[in-house]
Protein backbone atom coordinates (compact mmCIF):
# COMPACT_ATOMS: atom_id res chain seq x y z
CA UNK A 1 0.00 0.00 0.00
CA UNK A 2 1.32 3.41 -1.00
CA UNK A 3 2.39 5.52 1.98
CA UNK A 4 0.80 8.97 1.91
CA UNK A 5 2.83 11.90 3.26
CA UNK A 6 0.76 14.78 4.58
CA UNK A 7 1.56 18.26 5.77
CA UNK A 8 -0.61 20.34 8.07
CA UNK A 9 -1.07 24.08 7.83
CA UNK A 10 -2.29 25.03 11.29
CA UNK A 11 -2.40 22.81 14.38
CA UNK A 12 -4.62 24.87 16.65
CA UNK A 13 -7.86 23.66 18.21
CA UNK A 14 -9.58 22.35 15.07
CA UNK A 15 -6.28 21.43 13.44
CA UNK A 16 -5.42 19.09 16.30
CA UNK A 17 -8.74 17.84 17.60
CA UNK A 18 -10.84 17.62 14.43
CA UNK A 19 -8.07 16.59 12.06
CA UNK A 20 -4.54 15.74 13.20
CA UNK A 21 -5.43 13.11 15.79
CA UNK A 22 -7.40 11.18 13.16
CA UNK A 23 -4.59 11.04 10.59
CA UNK A 24 -1.92 9.98 13.08
CA UNK A 25 -3.41 6.50 13.41
CA UNK A 26 -4.30 5.73 9.78
CA UNK A 27 -2.17 2.87 8.40
CA UNK A 28 -0.12 3.95 5.42
CA UNK A 29 -0.40 7.65 6.28
CA UNK A 30 2.45 9.73 7.69
CA UNK A 31 2.04 13.24 9.02
CA UNK A 32 5.43 14.38 7.79
CA UNK A 33 5.33 18.09 8.60
CA UNK A 34 3.40 20.88 10.25
CA UNK A 35 3.40 24.62 9.57
CA UNK A 36 2.29 26.68 12.56
CA UNK A 37 2.96 30.37 13.23
CA UNK A 38 3.03 29.79 17.01
CA UNK A 39 6.50 28.19 17.40
CA UNK A 40 6.17 26.84 20.95
CA UNK A 41 2.80 25.25 20.25
CA UNK A 42 4.21 23.78 17.04
CA UNK A 43 7.06 22.19 18.97
CA UNK A 44 4.71 20.77 21.62
CA UNK A 45 2.58 19.12 18.95
CA UNK A 46 5.55 17.80 16.97
CA UNK A 47 7.28 16.37 20.04
CA UNK A 48 4.13 14.68 21.33
CA UNK A 49 3.35 13.01 18.00
CA UNK A 50 6.81 12.45 16.57
CA UNK A 51 6.38 14.77 13.59
CA UNK A 52 9.75 15.38 11.94
CA UNK A 53 9.15 18.58 9.98
CA UNK A 54 8.28 21.76 11.87
CA UNK A 55 8.02 25.02 9.95
CA UNK A 56 7.17 28.61 10.70
CA UNK A 57 4.76 28.93 7.77
CA UNK A 58 3.31 27.05 4.82
CA UNK A 59 5.73 28.56 2.32
CA UNK A 60 8.76 27.11 4.09
CA UNK A 61 7.08 23.72 4.50
CA UNK A 62 6.05 23.49 0.84
CA UNK A 63 9.52 24.52 -0.33
CA UNK A 64 11.27 21.82 1.69
CA UNK A 65 8.89 18.87 1.83
CA UNK A 66 7.64 16.41 -0.78
CA UNK A 67 3.99 15.92 0.18
CA UNK A 68 1.07 14.01 -1.28
CA UNK A 69 -1.48 16.27 0.34
CA UNK A 70 -2.05 19.16 2.71
CA UNK A 71 -4.64 19.56 5.44
CA UNK A 72 -5.08 23.31 5.89
CA UNK A 73 -7.16 23.93 9.00
CA UNK A 74 -7.54 27.69 8.84
CA UNK A 75 -10.21 30.32 9.31
CA UNK A 76 -12.23 30.31 6.10
CA UNK A 77 -11.71 34.04 5.66
CA UNK A 78 -8.02 33.28 5.01
CA UNK A 79 -8.61 30.69 2.26
CA UNK A 80 -8.65 33.19 -0.61
CA UNK A 81 -5.10 34.33 0.15
CA UNK A 82 -3.70 31.02 1.40
CA UNK A 83 -4.90 28.37 -1.03
CA UNK A 84 -3.48 29.76 -4.30
CA UNK A 85 -0.07 29.49 -2.62
CA UNK A 86 -0.67 25.81 -1.77
CA UNK A 87 -2.34 24.49 -4.94
CA UNK A 88 0.79 24.47 -7.17
CA UNK A 89 2.79 22.39 -4.67
CA UNK A 90 0.51 19.42 -3.94
CA UNK A 91 -2.05 17.35 -5.79
CA UNK A 92 -4.63 17.27 -2.98
CA UNK A 93 -5.80 19.73 -0.34
CA UNK A 94 -8.37 19.45 2.43
CA UNK A 95 -9.81 22.53 4.11
CA UNK A 96 -12.58 23.08 6.60
CA UNK A 97 -15.92 24.30 5.37
CA UNK A 98 -16.88 26.67 3.84
CA UNK A 99 -14.72 27.11 0.77
CA UNK A 100 -14.30 30.82 1.51
CA UNK A 101 -16.65 33.76 2.21
CA UNK A 102 -17.94 34.88 -1.19
CA UNK A 103 -19.08 32.72 -4.10
CA UNK A 104 -17.20 34.79 -6.69
CA UNK A 105 -13.96 34.29 -4.78
CA UNK A 106 -14.79 30.59 -4.45
CA UNK A 107 -15.16 30.28 -8.22
CA UNK A 108 -11.69 31.78 -8.63
CA UNK A 109 -10.29 29.23 -6.18
CA UNK A 110 -11.85 26.41 -8.19
CA UNK A 111 -10.22 27.77 -11.34
CA UNK A 112 -6.84 28.14 -9.60
CA UNK A 113 -6.94 24.59 -8.24
CA UNK A 114 -7.82 23.19 -11.66
CA UNK A 115 -5.03 25.15 -13.32
CA UNK A 116 -2.54 23.74 -10.79
CA UNK A 117 -3.85 20.19 -11.16
CA UNK A 118 -4.85 20.11 -7.50
CA UNK A 119 -7.95 18.40 -6.10
CA UNK A 120 -9.54 20.45 -3.31
CA UNK A 121 -11.75 18.48 -0.89
CA UNK A 122 -13.91 20.65 1.38
CA UNK A 123 -14.44 19.28 4.87
CA UNK A 124 -18.19 18.80 5.08
CA UNK A 125 -17.63 16.02 7.59
CA UNK A 126 -21.35 15.23 8.00
CA UNK A 127 -21.24 13.53 4.60
CA UNK A 128 -18.60 11.17 5.99
CA UNK A 129 -20.59 10.11 9.05
CA UNK A 130 -21.44 6.39 8.67
CA UNK A 131 -25.06 7.27 9.42
CA UNK A 132 -25.20 9.78 6.57
CA UNK A 133 -23.55 7.30 4.21
CA UNK A 134 -26.09 4.62 5.15
CA UNK A 135 -29.04 7.02 4.94
CA UNK A 136 -27.94 8.35 1.55
CA UNK A 137 -27.75 4.81 0.16
CA UNK A 138 -31.16 3.94 1.62
CA UNK A 139 -32.73 7.10 0.15
CA UNK A 140 -31.27 6.20 -3.26
CA UNK A 141 -32.61 2.64 -2.96
CA UNK A 142 -36.12 3.80 -1.98
CA UNK A 143 -36.16 6.43 -4.72
CA UNK A 144 -35.16 3.88 -7.36
CA UNK A 145 -37.57 1.17 -6.22
CA UNK A 146 -40.55 3.44 -5.57
CA UNK A 147 -41.57 1.09 -2.74
CA UNK A 148 -42.52 4.03 -0.48
CA UNK A 149 -43.68 6.28 -3.28
CA UNK A 150 -42.07 9.54 -4.31
CA UNK A 151 -39.67 11.59 -2.23
CA UNK A 152 -41.79 14.53 -1.01
CA UNK A 153 -39.95 16.60 1.58
CA UNK A 154 -36.65 17.08 3.44
CA UNK A 155 -36.53 18.77 6.86
CA UNK A 156 -33.26 19.58 8.62
CA UNK A 157 -33.29 20.70 12.27
CA UNK A 158 -30.17 22.43 13.60
CA UNK A 159 -30.42 23.81 17.15
CA UNK A 160 -27.36 25.49 18.64
CA UNK A 161 -25.77 23.25 21.25
CA UNK A 162 -22.59 21.78 22.68
CA UNK A 163 -20.73 21.10 19.45
CA UNK A 164 -17.41 20.40 21.23
CA UNK A 165 -18.74 17.55 23.44
CA UNK A 166 -15.50 17.31 25.44
CA UNK A 167 -13.67 16.95 22.16
CA UNK A 168 -10.83 19.26 23.15
CA UNK A 169 -9.51 17.09 25.96
CA UNK A 170 -5.80 16.68 25.29
CA UNK A 171 -5.43 19.88 23.24
CA UNK A 172 -1.83 21.06 23.27
CA UNK A 173 -1.09 24.78 23.51
CA UNK A 174 1.82 26.82 24.82
CA UNK A 175 -0.39 29.92 24.80
CA UNK A 176 2.30 31.63 22.75
CA UNK A 177 1.67 34.47 20.34
CA UNK A 178 2.13 34.14 16.58
CA UNK A 179 5.69 34.75 15.43
CA UNK A 180 4.50 35.76 11.98
CA UNK A 181 1.49 37.22 10.18
CA UNK A 182 -1.69 35.33 9.42
CA UNK A 183 -2.84 35.15 5.79
CA UNK A 184 -4.70 38.19 4.52
CA UNK A 185 -8.44 38.17 5.22
CA UNK A 186 -10.96 38.14 2.39
CA UNK A 187 -12.50 41.62 2.00
CA UNK A 188 -16.16 42.39 2.59
CA UNK A 189 -18.14 42.58 -0.66
CA UNK A 190 -19.23 46.10 -1.61
CA UNK A 191 -22.94 45.22 -1.82
CA UNK A 192 -23.25 44.38 1.91
CA UNK A 193 -22.98 46.86 4.76
CA UNK A 194 -21.04 45.88 7.88
CA UNK A 195 -24.06 44.73 9.91
CA UNK A 196 -25.55 42.60 7.11
CA UNK A 197 -22.15 41.20 6.23
CA UNK A 198 -21.75 40.01 9.83
CA UNK A 199 -25.14 38.25 9.59
CA UNK A 200 -24.01 36.60 6.37
CA UNK A 201 -20.69 35.42 7.82
CA UNK A 202 -22.42 34.11 10.95
CA UNK A 203 -24.86 32.14 8.78
CA UNK A 204 -22.08 30.75 6.60
CA UNK A 205 -19.99 29.80 9.62
CA UNK A 206 -22.75 28.01 11.49
CA UNK A 207 -25.31 26.72 8.99
CA UNK A 208 -23.37 26.06 5.80
CA UNK A 209 -23.15 22.39 6.84
CA UNK A 210 -26.93 22.16 6.66
CA UNK A 211 -27.03 24.04 3.35
CA UNK A 212 -24.67 21.40 1.96
CA UNK A 213 -26.45 18.48 3.62
CA UNK A 214 -29.75 19.60 2.10
CA UNK A 215 -28.36 19.19 -1.43
CA UNK A 216 -26.88 15.83 -0.48
CA UNK A 217 -30.18 14.48 0.83
CA UNK A 218 -32.65 16.14 -1.52
CA UNK A 219 -30.71 14.71 -4.43
CA UNK A 220 -29.55 17.72 -6.42
CA UNK A 221 -29.59 21.48 -6.89
CA UNK A 222 -32.16 23.63 -5.12
CA UNK A 223 -33.07 27.27 -4.61
CA UNK A 224 -34.14 29.29 -1.59
CA UNK A 225 -37.82 30.18 -1.76
CA UNK A 226 -38.41 31.74 1.66
CA UNK A 227 -36.34 33.26 4.46
CA UNK A 228 -38.20 33.95 7.71
CA UNK A 229 -37.22 37.36 9.03
CA UNK A 230 -36.02 36.34 12.51
CA UNK A 231 -33.63 33.77 11.06
CA UNK A 232 -35.32 30.58 12.30
CA UNK A 233 -36.58 29.10 9.00
CA UNK A 234 -35.25 28.74 5.47
CA UNK A 235 -37.43 27.06 2.82
CA UNK A 236 -36.16 25.57 -0.43
CA UNK A 237 -37.36 23.81 -3.57
CA UNK A 238 -35.22 21.40 -5.53
CA UNK A 239 -34.86 21.36 -9.29
CA UNK A 240 -37.10 18.28 -9.21
CA UNK A 241 -39.80 20.16 -7.30
CA UNK A 242 -39.13 18.65 -3.85
CA UNK A 243 -39.73 20.96 -0.88
CA UNK A 244 -37.34 21.33 2.02
CA UNK A 245 -36.75 23.39 5.14
CA UNK A 246 -33.80 24.15 7.40
CA UNK A 247 -34.79 25.08 10.96
CA UNK A 248 -32.05 27.18 12.54
CA UNK A 249 -32.00 27.17 16.33
CA UNK A 250 -35.72 27.30 17.10
CA UNK A 251 -34.42 26.33 20.56
CA UNK A 252 -30.97 25.74 22.01
CA UNK A 253 -29.36 23.09 24.21
CA UNK A 254 -26.48 23.47 26.67
CA UNK A 255 -25.05 19.96 27.12
CA UNK A 256 -26.56 18.16 24.16
CA UNK A 257 -26.58 18.18 20.36
CA UNK A 258 -29.91 17.53 18.60
CA UNK A 259 -29.23 17.86 14.87
CA UNK A 260 -31.40 15.71 12.63
CA UNK A 261 -32.76 15.34 9.11
CA UNK A 262 -36.10 13.84 8.11
CA UNK A 263 -36.38 12.65 4.51
CA UNK A 264 -40.03 11.93 3.67
CA UNK A 265 -41.60 9.67 1.08
CA UNK A 266 -45.30 9.24 0.42
CA UNK A 267 -45.39 6.06 2.50
CA UNK A 268 -42.59 6.45 5.01
CA UNK A 269 -39.43 8.28 5.97
CA UNK A 270 -35.73 8.08 6.77
CA UNK A 271 -34.62 9.94 9.91
CA UNK A 272 -30.94 10.79 10.34
CA UNK A 273 -29.56 12.07 13.65
CA UNK A 274 -26.00 13.36 13.89
CA UNK A 275 -23.69 13.69 16.90
CA UNK A 276 -21.80 16.81 17.95
CA UNK A 277 -19.02 17.63 15.47
CA UNK A 278 -16.15 16.87 17.86
CA UNK A 279 -17.72 13.80 19.48
CA UNK A 280 -15.45 10.79 18.95
CA UNK A 281 -15.89 7.06 18.32
CA UNK A 282 -19.58 7.26 17.57
CA UNK A 283 -21.60 7.59 14.41
CA UNK A 284 -25.01 9.12 14.03
CA UNK A 285 -28.16 7.03 13.94
CA UNK A 286 -30.70 6.18 11.24
CA UNK A 287 -34.31 5.06 11.59
CA UNK A 288 -36.48 3.99 8.65
CA UNK A 289 -40.27 3.97 8.87
CA UNK A 290 -42.12 2.19 6.07
CA UNK A 291 -45.86 1.80 5.57
CA UNK A 292 -46.15 0.33 2.07
CA UNK A 293 -49.29 -0.98 0.42
CA UNK A 294 -49.99 -4.59 1.29
CA UNK A 295 -47.77 -4.85 4.36
CA UNK A 296 -47.72 -3.84 8.02
CA UNK A 297 -45.88 -0.64 9.02
CA UNK A 298 -42.40 -1.20 10.43
CA UNK A 299 -39.45 0.70 11.89
CA UNK A 300 -35.89 -0.47 11.38
CA UNK A 301 -32.47 0.88 12.40
CA UNK A 302 -29.03 -0.29 11.28
CA UNK A 303 -26.20 -1.01 13.69
CA UNK A 304 -23.36 1.26 12.59
CA UNK A 305 -19.60 1.08 13.30
CA UNK A 306 -17.90 2.96 16.12
CA UNK A 307 -16.45 5.53 13.74
CA UNK A 308 -17.00 9.27 14.03
CA UNK A 309 -17.44 11.57 11.06
CA UNK A 310 -14.07 13.35 11.37
CA UNK A 311 -12.29 9.99 11.48
CA UNK A 312 -14.10 8.75 8.38
CA UNK A 313 -13.41 12.07 6.66
CA UNK A 314 -9.69 11.57 7.31
CA UNK A 315 -9.87 8.05 5.89
CA UNK A 316 -11.67 9.48 2.87
CA UNK A 317 -9.03 12.16 2.28
CA UNK A 318 -6.23 9.59 2.42
CA UNK A 319 -8.19 7.54 -0.14
CA UNK A 320 -8.52 10.68 -2.28
CA UNK A 321 -4.75 11.17 -2.02
CA UNK A 322 -4.27 7.60 -3.28
CA UNK A 323 -6.61 8.25 -6.18
CA UNK A 324 -9.06 5.61 -4.92
CA UNK A 325 -12.15 7.83 -4.59
CA UNK A 326 -13.38 11.27 -5.55
CA UNK A 327 -13.84 13.82 -2.76
CA UNK A 328 -17.21 13.51 -1.00
CA UNK A 329 -17.53 17.26 -1.60
CA UNK A 330 -15.20 19.04 -4.01
CA UNK A 331 -14.61 22.78 -4.17
CA UNK A 332 -16.84 23.31 -7.21
CA UNK A 333 -19.90 22.07 -5.32
CA UNK A 334 -18.94 24.12 -2.26
CA UNK A 335 -19.28 27.29 -4.36
CA UNK A 336 -22.99 26.49 -4.68
CA UNK A 337 -23.34 26.54 -0.89
CA UNK A 338 -22.09 30.13 -0.84
CA UNK A 339 -24.54 31.11 -3.57
CA UNK A 340 -27.40 29.60 -1.56
CA UNK A 341 -26.20 31.51 1.52
CA UNK A 342 -26.13 34.79 -0.39
CA UNK A 343 -29.63 34.16 -1.79
CA UNK A 344 -30.87 33.49 1.75
CA UNK A 345 -29.46 36.80 2.98
CA UNK A 346 -30.95 38.59 -0.02
CA UNK A 347 -34.40 37.19 0.73
CA UNK A 348 -34.16 37.79 4.46
CA UNK A 349 -32.80 41.34 4.39
CA UNK A 350 -33.66 42.54 0.89
CA UNK A 351 -30.05 43.26 -0.08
Amino acid sequence: MENIRLGFVGVGGMGQMAHLRNYLTIPGCTVAAIAEIRPQTARLVADRHGIAGVYADHREMLAKEQLDGVVASQQFGHHAALLPEIYPHVRRVLTEKPLCINADVGAKLVTAAAAAGCTHMVGYHKRSDPATIWAKAKIAELTASGRLGKLTYVRILMPAGDWIANGRIGLLSANDKPAGPSPESEPRPSDLDEATYKKYVDFVNYYIHQVNLMRHLIGGPYQVTYAEKTGVLLAVESAAGIAGTIEMTPYRTTIDWQEEALVCFEKGWVRLTLPAPLATNRAGTVEVYSDPDGGPPERTSPTLPWVHAMRQQALNFVAVCRGEIAPPCAAAEAVEDLRIARDYIRLRFGV
